[in-house]
């Protein structure tokens, strides 16, 4: 498969995914539904690992650990914590901010000194998810607002966890086909959830399903999770990690369009000046921006090198 085309399908679903699990979470308590998408999902790639089964090192394995607990455990923990709270909408967006993180794990971790361009332009990216982040303090309704700035917070959260999961996925794509990569990830995350699946269940049941509840368990095992990932993955074995991150543009855009008739959310003035400061911060500093995670991951390996 066209690794731009996989890539491109993995961001629609994803994209979708926000407005479609907050549907979901009306229904059904977000650890019980985070443990059968992933759980459910590592199970599908179960023949395709086994037949492609490759050996692991002991290195290998704690990386792909980390990238269940990053990617899954982290990431879909604040992510469904943080549905509920605030617009779904807002996710993606705060997702996009993405390339910030990167910049400071840069500049305070690997101490490099950025170009003034790309600190003018991580700055407008900052700037931008902060609008969207706290623009709820305008809300008559204290209570409310600070509900959505906790929630956009979590967002924030998930982000981070997205960020370090795709750092350590470029290095083990490499090595791993992605098959095996998502099974033992999903999972590792999955199980993750499994102690507060047992204690949501002490108040919630399965019989009390419907029909969104339904949607979010079918779009998160099937799409969401299996199909997304696996897509996600192979691109990301086929170009630079880079590049990859300019798919997830295409999130803020299905988002809306789904959230508007299946939620009734539309886009306010601070989601559109934020998304503008993100988006056109990102372009200027990315133009094209040296703190992606192949430079960080191979500088932190050699550091590591000269230390031992």
């Amino acid at each position: 498969m066209n690794p731009i085309l996989a890539l491109i399908i993995a961001n629609i679903i994803w994209g979708a995914a926000s407005p479609i699990f907050k549907f979901a979470l009306t229904n059904i308590p977000p650890f019980t539904l985070a443990f059968i998408r992933f759980f459910f999902a590592g199970l599908i790639f179960l023949p395709l690992a086994i037949l492609k089964w490759q050996k692991l090192n002991r290195q290998d394995f704690i990386n792909i650990l980390l990238i269940g607990f990053f990617g899954v455990t982290i990431n879909i923990t604040f992510f469904f914590l943080g549905l509920p709270k605030t617009t779904s909408i807002n996710a993606p967006i705060v997702a996009s901010s993405g390339p910030v993180f990167i910049f400071l794990l840069s500049v305070f971790f690997l101490k490099e000194k950025p170009k003034l361009k790309v600190f003018l332009g991580m700055l407008a990216a900052l700037l931008g998810a902060s609008v969207i982040v706290l623009s709820p303090i305008f809300i008559d309704n204290k209570q409310l607002a600070m509900g959505e700035i906790e929630g956009n917070l979590f967002f924030l959260i998930a982000t981070f966890g997205a960020v370090i999961q795709t750092l350590i996925s470029r290095k083990v794509m490499k090595k791993i086909n992605p098959y095996q990569v998502c099974l033992i990830s999903f999972l590792f995350g999955g199980l993750t959830f499994f102690p507060l699946m047992t204690k949501e269940l002490q108040t919630w049941n399965f019989s009390q399903l419907m029909i969104n509840g339904w949607v979010g368990i079918i779009f998160g095992v099937l799409f969401s999770s299996a199909l997304a990932y696996f897509l996600f993955n192979y691109g990301l074995s086929k170009i630079q990690a880079q590049e990859a991150g300019l798919f997830s543009y295409i999130d803020p855009v299905v988002a809306i369009l789904i959230a508007i008739p299946l939620l009734g959310e539309y886009p306010n003035a601070f989601f559109f000046i934020g998304s503008l400061l993100v988006f056109g911060g990102i372009f200027i500093a990315e133009n094209r921006v040296h703190y992606h995670p192949i430079k960080l991951i191979k500088k932190f390996k050699s550091q590591i090198t000269n230390i031992n």
